[in-house]
């Protein structure tokens, strides 16, 4: 792989971050201009936003180094696997937002901004790409250290995407809730990406 194979993959590999940060930001929007006591005490926004894009480029950058390292012993479950796993975690979490977005306000209690959702969402977002540390052993990277630059784009790319996608949500979410529930709205599209990286391997 030359640079520019890797920079497009680490386009596609941020896709879904970008698109679930969105939904945080959409999300979130809502959320931090009310007046209770609860929003008085939020972590910051800046805070928020880049601790969840850090942890999207840990672990975009961290599935393929998992896959290249299991790529002997662990191949044919990580193919069998991977992808349930990811639409499991996916289709949950949207599942109980959806469920949530139909009863009352105070029985909502998806907060993209909690540390164990960020973390669950970039485990789930992020499963898909073990395949990629397959792909890296099977055209020629078999030195640990040659994996060292196209992990750090893969890193760098899905964090960047994060931030922008999270303040685009942030920036029209005024204009989606207001025609449609934020609760709703986050939980197909978390599930529809469940079902993209589910029919991907099951047809590709």
């Amino acid at each position: 792989m030359n640079l520019l194979d890797i920079i497009l993959l680490a386009v596609a590999l941020a896709m879904d971050c970008f698109t679930v940060s969105i939904v945080s930001g959409v999300i979130d929007h809502g959320d931090w201009h009310n007046d209770s006591s609860e929003a008085k005490i939020r972590v910051p926004v800046p805070v928020i936003y880049l601790r969840m894009a850090f942890l999207f480029g840990l672990f975009q950058a961290l599935m393929p180094l998992l896959g290249w390292l299991g790529i002997s012993h662990f191949q044919a479950y990580m193919e069998a696997y991977d992808h349930w796993i990811a639409f499991g975690l996916l289709a949950f979490i949207g599942g109980k937002m959806i469920w949530e977005s139909f009863g009352n306000e105070e029985d909502h209690h998806f907060n993209p901004n909690r540390l164990r959702t960020q973390l669950l969402l970039a485990i789930a977002t992020s499963i898909d790409a073990l395949a990629v540390g397959i792909s890296f052993a099977c055209t020629g990277f078999t030195e640990l250290s040659q994996l060292t630059m196209p992990l750090l784009i893969i890193g760098i790319v899905s964090f960047l995407f994060s931030i922008f996608g999270y303040h685009l949500g942030r920036r029209f979410g005024k204009a989606i809730t207001r025609r449609l529930k934020p609760e709703l709205f986050g939980g197909i599209i978390l599930v529809l990406i469940g079902l993209k990286i589910l029919l991907s391997h099951l047809l590709g």
